[in-house]
């Protein structure tokens, strides 16, 4: 069995960036207690798709994925139990999520107001 498990982030974040989306790590320390392992964002300047994965939320052993998209293109907290990344690869692409967006990374932050400079630019001071 390979090393490579769907329920580890940098496994999880590589297919989808090997696939064409664009994929952010939001969250990966829970309290112990919490079912919840790691949170992403895909496509955070388009679509923005949360997907949390959840291990031993319902179930000894079950690894789960929490889709959200605030119930614009998906259903409000789906999940969905696969071990295939081309399970939930296909699941995004046919609700609407794709994978060829214009986000490049040309900033470290999103917005150029967050980031609050320009390319090229030393960052402005802030004044009182």
């Amino acid at each position: 069995m390979s090393n490579n498990k769907l329920k580890t982030p940098s496994y999880f974040i590589k297919r989808l960036r090997d696939n064409g989306f664009i994929v952010l790590r939001l969250f990966a320390v829970y309290a112990k207690k919490d079912p919840r392992r790691w949170t992403v964002m895909v496509n955070p300047s388009d679509s923005s798709v949360m997907i949390t994965c959840y291990a031993n939320k319902n179930d000894l052993n079950e690894i789960l994925f929490e889709i959200n998209d605030g119930g614009f293109q998906i259903p409000r907290n789906f999940s969905l139990k696969t071990d295939s990344i081309e399970v939930i690869i296909d699941y995004l692409i046919s609700h609407g999520i794709t994978n060829n967006t214009d986000y490049h990374g040309k900033f470290r932050y999103l917005t150029k107001r967050i980031n609050n400079r320009n390319e090229g630019q030393e960052p402005e001071q802030e004044t009182e």
